[in-house]
């Protein structure tokens, strides 16, 4: 049994306030369910360089699907949206973003069928703007129990919301994973990632949730607001000397991204992906990124979770 509190740093992952859109895509299978997911969390792991960070937060497969599980009884996935709120026009480039996904990804999937998953006061007419596809031939109509607009398209009709809710959620929670080399630590990484995906109301974002190039904030170069987080990579352990901060014995360091509704989900999300990636042969340490509150308020104390 391995003794978490000597595995896990006492440190905490730094996070920040996001806001966010929640939507549900159901499609006729599996198939084109995954072809529809994959294309409109897209492009989407880090708001360094994309429009937003996306992800699923929920898989609903046939059985559940079947119960009750989705409007049209069909298998469906709920995809999470965020955008950082220290942005100035926050709120325009989330609205930018779901207008862009959900009209170029969604629509445009075979089958596909989008439904709003927050029920907010505050909301983005977003059905109205998608129909216009429709080009004077779009209506609005009630199905599956949801007020809708209905689009004619050459695979016969999409249909979707019309009003799509957002909120507050956080983003940036995270995990580091050390190994002797790069086996252990991306199957430990891959495990917490997996138990991270499983946790209701979180996403991760990066490529199978797993982020090989974490990064730090700022660079020097005065034109990238983020860069390779040099002390921390194997490679460059002989040429920083003291200034490195990879143990003795590590060769590879994965890291996980998880954003969520709130920091409620954010901790249960970072629990079950420790105790998943804990008894990983071979793994040396978990640990977990910071920047001393510079970045942002949201702290996720990782020997907290271990109480």
């Amino acid at each position: 049994m391995t003794d978490l509190k000597q595995l896990v740093d006492d440190t905490y992952a730094e996070g920040f306030r996001s806001i966010y859109g929640e939507v549900l895509v159901t499609a006729r299978d599996r198939k084109w369910l995954q072809h529809c997911v994959n294309a409109a969390t897209g492009h989407a792991s880090s708001t360094i360089m994309c429009d937003c960070e996306a992800g699923v937060s929920r898989w609903i497969d046939e059985d559940q699907a079947a119960a009750g599980g989705t409007p049209d009884g069909r298998v469906g996935a709920v995809l999470q949206f965020h955008v950082p709120r220290f942005l100035k026009n926050r709120r325009k480039q989330l609205e930018k973003v779901m207008l862009a996904r959900i009209s170029q990804n969604v629509l445009t999937c075979p089958t596909a069928r989008c439904f709003n998953q927050l029920d907010t006061e505050d909301y983005f007419k977003l059905g109205r703007k998608v129909a216009l596809f429709g080009d004077r031939h779009q209506f609005r109509d009630v199905r599956y129990d949801q007020k809708g607009w209905v689009i004619p398209i050459l695979g016969g009709e999409f249909f979707l919301s019309r009003r799509f809710g957002f909120r507050d959620g956080v983003m940036g929670g995270n995990l580091w994973f050390f190994g002797a080399d790069t086996d252990t630590a991306l199957d430990a990484a891959e495990r917490a990632a997996n138990a991270a995906e499983e946790t209701p109301d979180s996403v991760t974002t990066f490529p199978g949730g797993v982020a090989g190039s974490g990064s730090k904030a700022g660079s020097s170069y005065d034109f990238l607001i983020a860069a390779t987080y040099a002390e921390y990579c194997p490679t460059l352990k002989d040429k920083l000397g003291d200034k490195s901060k990879v143990p003795d014995g590590v060769n590879s360091i994965m890291e996980i991204i998880i954003n969520g509704r709130d920091l409620n989900a954010l901790q249960n999300a970072t629990r079950n992906a420790i105790h998943a990636a804990a008894e990983t042969p071979g793994l040396i340490k978990i640990s977990a990124g910071n920047y001393g509150g510079r970045l942002g308020k949201t702290f996720v104390h990782l020997h907290e979770l271990l109480d």
